[in-house]
């Protein structure tokens, strides 16, 4: 005779059976999930200056100006469609000594589009940029930092890195002053952190030389991205820095 008890025992031990189950799916998904590179494991005081380049175009020139002005190299992560308006900025930058990265031909969510498109997406905005400085990326970031192990394996299978950032300058907010975004990123900085910036917020030509300084005071060096990252014998860890692993 199946009493109320003994079903109340059985709907335990199923429930605690799917539980387990659930768990062991995520725990194994978690473990096969691929990650970008958001900082990298760093002894030395190095940090690598980033700017997103995807709309507006009226501060790149400034911005050029101040980094030069605090012999601060910078990494410019660029949409293909960017690089059609705007190709003598791209000229500019390079021909400054900055590096121009890809950031997609049309900004896309990455996970949202085939594996075809997403090839091509990366194909695209190379072969723009490629045009324009003769040097083709290695590095991509992702529209809107979203990315899904398939993005990063398309990146991969063109020799590509796959770079986000663990310093977020939330310049691009409305209510950002450029005293909040010199707070922020000074606040955050570590060796081997990749900070992000974009071409076009209000306010980031007001905040840069302030940051650039109290950075360089700091005994921080800018470095490129593609500089700061290890190109082999490394790991991602679970929050995305690139680590070395022991020989």
């Amino acid at each position: 005779i199946i009493t109320k008890k003994h079903l109340t025992i059985m709907a335990s031990v199923v429930i605690a059976i799917i539980l387990c189950a659930v768990g062991s799916i995520n725990t194994f998904a978690n473990f096969n999930r691929k990650l970008p590179i958001y900082c990298v494991e760093c002894e030395e005081k190095k940090v690598a200056i980033s700017f997103d380049a995807a709309w507006g175009n009226d501060d790149t020139e400034t911005l050029i100006n101040i980094l030069k002005e605090y012999d601060a190299k910078a990494t410019f992560f660029v949409v293909g469609a960017w690089v059609d308006k705007y190709a003598e900025s791209v000229k500019q930058l390079s021909d400054a000594g900055h590096q121009v990265h890809n950031h997609s031909n049309t900004h896309p969510h990455m996970p949202s589009i085939s594996s075809t498109q997403k090839l091509d997406e990366l194909s695209s905005c190379n072969q723009k940029i490629a045009s324009v400085t003769g040097k083709t990326p290695n590095l991509f970031r992702a529209p809107y930092g979203d990315y899904d192990n398939a993005t990063i394996e398309a990146a991969e299978s063109l020799g590509m890195h796959v770079i986000q950032w663990d310093v977020d300058s939330l310049d691009w907010k409305d209510n950002a002053t450029p005293e909040s975004i010199c707070k922020r990123v000074t606040s955050k900085v570590k060796n081997g952190s990749i900070v992000l910036f974009h071409n076009d917020a209000d306010h980031t030509p007001e905040a840069l030389p302030t940051i650039l300084k109290c950075l360089k005071d700091e005994g921080y060096e800018f470095v490129f991205i593609d500089e700061l990252i290890m190109k082999e014998n490394y790991k991602n860890d679970n929050n995305g820095m690139q680590c070395k692993i022991s020989e």
